[in-house]
């Protein structure tokens, strides 16, 4: 990897441990489904004249709008919510890696390693954890946002495996137009789902009040963390070996965790540090069990 490589990885890592905090921010003044159709709008309909089709087939930018749009976006927005506390959520969106593990598995007959059984295991010990130290009071993760920030992380990872899907029936694809068109499917789902939930008439109050933090919200959302971030990213793996940009992610709850203690004062509990440090020991086992084995193994032989 080029220093610029490592300059675009460190830019994701930042962006996205800092999307957390935004997401909060944004939520004080919009409805979760009406953030999601502003992020989503925002990062489509402004650049559908001038970014082409990725020439991908039309059923990969769909089924990856609603995942990765609808379904991780979804879940998450309302968990932030309903209670889930932004450096917690952090943490608990990394479980994304084993959800694909999963799914790999199931789905494209990818067998996974011992060892990243064990960092399931690792990380399910830690999500325990976290789970338990749910409470209703102020700054606290509620348990509410805790499930729904795990059914973010499920539709994460499904569509993590639509992008493979994508990849192998349009190798070379152009990252930035996927993201742009894929960005366009959410928009129809979320507004209607704010004017079923919320009512007209409160989407129209929130849309003519929109206040600045709401707005810039929106366009950290959509621009940075969505179209930058993304693309970025998609670039990374397209260019080096999973194994060598996926370790990056690890960063993402170091900023979401720091973030949140600086914007909202949250402090994690005991328990929480304790499943935290699970769920990333159970990453590092899974994204580097195999290299640890490998050097055991070879001081063993001598």
């Amino acid at each position: 990897m080029t220093r610029r490589d490592y300059l675009a990885a460190l830019a994701v890592v930042v962006i996205w441990g800092l999307n957390f905090v935004v997401m909060k921010v944004g939520l004080q003044g919009l409805s979760p489904s009406l953030l999601g159709a502003l992020r989503f709008a925002a990062a489509s309909l402004p650049f559908l004249f001038f970014v082409p089709w990725p020439r991908v087939p039309l059923r990969f930018v769909l089924a990856y709008g609603l995942a990765q749009g609808v379904g991780q976006f979804g879940f998450l927005f309302f968990a932030l919510h309903l209670g889930m506390t932004a450096g917690m959520a952090s943490v608990v969106m990394q479980t994304q890696a084993f959800f694909t593990l999963g799914l790999g598995a199931l789905l494209l007959g990818e067998r996974a390693r011992p060892q990243q059984w064990l960092g399931v295991g690792l990380a399910a010990l830690g999500l325990g954890c976290i789970a338990v130290a749910h409470g209703e009071g102020p700054q606290q993760m509620t348990l509410i946002g805790f499930v729904l920030t795990l059914g973010a992380a499920f539709m994460w990872a499904a569509s993590n495996i639509v992008a493979r899907h994508a990849s192998a029936a349009a190798s070379g694809y152009d990252p930035k137009a996927f993201i742009v068109w894929s960005s366009l499917v959410p928009v129809l789902p979320f507004l209607g789902a704010a004017l079923w939930i919320d009512g007209p008439e409160t989407v129209g109050a929130s849309l003519t009040g929109l206040s600045l933090g709401s707005l810039l919200s929106v366009l950290y959302l959509a621009w940075l963390a969505t179209l930058l971030a993304y693309t970025l990213w998609t670039r990374l793996l397209q260019r080096h070996p999973v194994g060598r940009v996926a370790p990056f992610s690890l960063l993402v709850p170091v900023v979401g965790l720091w973030a949140a203690a600086a914007a909202f004062d949250e402090q994690p509990s005991p328990l929480q540090w304790l499943g935290s440090a699970g769920v990333l020991a159970g990453l590092l086992v899974h994204q580097f069990g195999a290299l640890g084995l490998s050097a055991w193994q070879r001081w063993r032989a001598g």
